[in-house]
């Protein structure tokens, strides 16, 4: 944990307010930073300033490029890792042909990416008591930090199942004396800061002057899923239930679902009414090689686009990218024939035999590639800054169509109503033009690998329902091992963080 619990240089990054562009250091036992800290939550813009420095850290892309949504879908059975070649992004590759190791993989990133939005959490969480500002918006700005601090738990139990639970900043040598927590305690934890984070979160945020901010809405539907992650399956439903509404309907959160499914990837249309959690981007960050972290625009648009990619006249505009996340051929076998699929796939290789464009085959290729989430060059930055690293499209993390095929999951699994399961379901087809079927689990697990191809959502789906060893096991995946992320080596390192016994650990 030393090395990831940070103090040093969020306050300089908070004044200047270029939170994501700074970096942060990563623990000298007694911070540089730790007096000017200790004065630093004075008023309720200071407050303010620690809370943006928070939602930070859902966007935190690292300088080795990963993120949540890069690393799962590689792992996944809808993508291969891609690239240049087997060397070009290891830790990526690793994951990809499951060949990941405790020295080699994403788990170094994925755990400091947690910690360090636990640690700004917790930050503001002990400071907000003592600031002078209304009292309302205090509530406000706890239970957002409490939302935060469980949102980065979820994805770090997910990850790593034995993690550290940390609820207040450590001080000098607690540091080394951190111990790794049950996963029921974690999960408590969660469900605890989401249950008290609800009730002082607003019903609705303005998608104008608050957008991308925290919601009662947004607080539910995480829980939900920490719910039926746990296997409660009625109060996932419940949850659920709360923020979907009547299907089809606008619900009580303002949550609907886009008549059509292709304005979802519109780089314009942010925070639209399917929007529950989002994560923003801009192409103004002015990002460069220099410090690629620091970049606030999406490099996932860079990193998935056709490369060498060289179009006619009235061919499509994209980038020429890096050619990472190739569609394997069995996702474009199964999406080929649905409406979505023109909104997922790149078929390159059809562009390119009709001397439409041309493109250079890259690691693992298919052919096919991610139209969702594939740079434009009318989206491309042109003014400071290195254009590859400044692409302004948001990035879903949940959205309405998840947690209505969500819901169904949880009714269909828990033996609840399946009536409104399939109403559920079906209502996510009839956007696209799709008839009615049954409420099957079968039913829902295709609908949910159609509905939601690219969107980091698959490789979690594949473990929840205990099909990743069918899915991923000509990839290498074993069962009883692949289904976490061995503890990274750094962090236990002079601590009492034991390595899990899938890989070869005590813990």
């Amino acid at each position: 944990m030393k090395r990831y619990i940070h103090h040093i240089q969020l306050l300089a990054c908070m004044a200047l307010l270029c939170l994501q562009a700074c970096s942060d250091s990563f623990l000298e036992l007694k911070p540089r930073g730790t007096d000017l800290e200790s004065n630093y939550y004075r008023n309720r813009q200071e407050a303010y300033n620690g809370l943006v420095a928070i939602y930070d850290v859902v966007g935190f892309q690292s300088g080795s490029y990963t993120t949540k949504i890069l690393a799962t879908s590689a792992a996944s059975d809808d993508h291969y890792a891609g690239g240049g070649g087997a060397a070009d992004l290891p830790n990526l590759q690793a994951w990809s042909n499951y060949t990941i190791n405790p020295a080699v993989g994403p788990q170094e990133d994925l755990w400091r990416k947690g910690y360090m939005g636990v640690s700004r959490a917790n930050i503001l969480l002990e400071k907000l008591p003592d600031i002078p500002m209304d009292e309302n918006e205090k509530a406000r700005f706890a239970a957002e930090s409490k939302f935060l601090r469980a949102y980065f738990y979820f994805d770090l139990i997910r990850f790593f199942k034995n993690i550290p639970l940390i609820d207040h900043p450590l001080v000098g040598d607690e540091i080394y004396e951190v111990v790794q927590a049950t996963p029921e305690e974690i999960y408590a934890f969660i469900e605890q800061d989401l249950n008290e984070a609800i009730p002082n979160l607003p019903i609705t945020v303005s998608a104008t002057s608050e957008a991308g901010r925290t919601s009662q809405g947004t607080a539910r539907a995480l829980l939900g899923k920490v719910y039926l992650q746990q296997e409660k399956f009625g109060p996932a439903a419940q949850q659920f239930a709360e923020v979907n509404g009547t299907p089809g309907q606008t619900s009580q959160y303002g949550y609907r679902l886009l008549s059509n499914y292709g304005e979802l990837f519109n780089v314009s249309n942010k925070f639209n009414s399917e929007s529950i959690f989002e994560i923003s981007f801009t192409n103004t960050s002015v990002g460069d090689w220099g410090c690629i972290e620091c970049t606030e625009g999406n490099v996932l648009n860079i990193l998935v686009g056709p490369r060498n990619y060289n179009g006619s006249a009235g061919a499509p505009d994209y980038v020429s990218g890096w050619s990472f996340l190739p569609v394997t051929p069995n996702l474009f076998d199964a999406i080929h024939y649905d409406p979505r699929n023109s909104h997922t796939v790149i078929n390159m290789d059809s562009l390119q035999s009709n001397g439409i464009a041309s493109y250079e085959a890259g690691y693992m290729n298919t052919g096919f590639f991610l139209e969702k989430y594939a740079g434009r060059e009318s989206n491309r930055w042109t003014g400071a800054g290195t254009p590859e690293l400044n692409f302004p499209q948001n990035i879903y993390d949940i959205r309405l169509a998840d947690t209505y095929l969500l819901e169904a999951e949880a009714l269909v699994r828990g033996g609840g109503d399946l009536g409104r399961a399939a109403s559920l379901l079906n209502a996510v087809r009839s956007r696209v033009g799709l008839g009615p079927v049954a409420a099957t689990m079968d039913n829902i697990k295709r609908e949910r690998r159609l509905e939601l191809a690219g969107e980091g959502h698959r490789w979690f789906d594949l473990v929840r329902w205990g099909d990743a060893a069918s899915a991923l096991g000509g990839r290498g995946f074993v069962t009883g091992r692949h289904e976490i992320l061995p503890i990274p080596l750094q962090e236990m390192d002079n601590t009492k963080i034991e390595q899990s016994r899938e890989y070869g650990g005590t813990k």
